[in-house]
């Protein structure tokens, strides 16, 4: 046997008739004519098993029952209230609470500086929490993180939305002692050193190779690593070069000799990416437009 579920308009009703003491001002407050608000009171009696109002004399007095509900039901009605309203004003200087953020490798130390003081200054309760990034799923953004950084490279799903934040063209990089580091690099040279390429599945082959093979010349790519940081420690260490994106990886490239590519250097489009469960969030809003802000003031 189904219950039949409490009517929780009677709430507001029994909040107003509890706070006015009196049918017709009940009714007056909520637009009602003294018919209705009877019947409504007929209804709070019958959900409750208590008459709640009674008469003395000319006017209302509630009864035991009627009292000892009288904060609860003001407090529950202004917890509606709360709840079905618009989010109230962001207050950064209070805000306490932990964002993950997922990059690739080289985001953090590209942006991380910059984000961390900038977020560290508007809000000191705020936590960031950056992972690496080890794949494409987008199913972490459901559920684990709040923020994601990808070049897009299909449809995303309809539950992903996303804002371009920078665009990146790939350059080469190798130690100060290589070969490279001296004289004009041109293709013939480029093509006949030994590299090292950037792959999370494995393959020997990605974006450089396909703007390459345009000039009839193929790469030697010897080792293959699943990040630019690595990719970049292999060629501090040895005679690798590495072909990797400009402004992700600026910092790693620290004391690394890099050259323009001799060809036309393929460019990415970096964007953002969260949930649409975190569009409205007036947090979430504040943090995506500190990140997209950092990273095209660094251009």
């Amino acid at each position: 046997m189904t219950v039949a579920r409490p009517d929780l308009n009677l709430l507001t009703t029994l909040d107003v008739l509890l706070e006015e003491g009196s049918v017709t001002g009940a009714g007056r407050r909520l637009a009602l004519s003294p018919s209705a608000m009877s019947r409504a009171l007929a209804r709070l009696r019958r959900a409750t098993g208590d008459p709640l109002l009674v008469k003395a004399g000319r006017g209302l007095v509630p009864t035991p029952r009627a009292l000892e509900l009288r904060d609860r039901v003001r407090a529950l009605v202004r917890e509606a209230e709360s709840v079905l309203s618009p989010a109230h004003r962001l207050d950064l200087a209070t805000l306490s609470r932990t964002f993950t953020i997922r990059g690739s490798d080289g985001f953090v130390e590209a942006f991380g500086p910059p984000l961390v003081a900038r977020v560290g200054a508007a809000a000191p309760g705020v936590r960031l929490r950056f992972l690496r990034k080890a794949g494409k799923d987008t199913a972490p953004l459901r559920d684990t993180i709040d923020l994601d950084t990808a070049v897009i490279e299909g449809p995303l799903p309809p539950d992903v939305l996303d804002t371009p934040l920078f665009s990146d063209t790939f350059v080469g990089v190798v130690r100060p002692e290589h070969p490279l580091a001296g004289g004009p690099v041109t293709v013939e040279r480029y093509a006949r050193a030994r590299h090292v390429n950037v792959s999370r599945r494995g393959s020997t082959e990605g974006l450089v190779d396909e703007a390459l093979h345009p000039t009839g010349h193929h790469r030697d790519v010897v080792t293959v690593v699943d990040g630019f940081g690595a990719a970049l420690a292999l060629a501090r260490a040895s005679d690798l070069v590495a072909s990797v994106p400009s402004r992700h990886t600026a910092p790693l490239r620290e004391h690394l000799h890099t050259f323009a590519l001799p060809f036309p250097a393929p460019e990415v489009t970096v964007s953002l990416l969260w949930h649409t469960r975190l569009d409205a969030d007036p947090a979430h809003h504040w943090l995506r437009t500190a990140v997209t802000e950092v990273c095209r003031e660094a251009s």
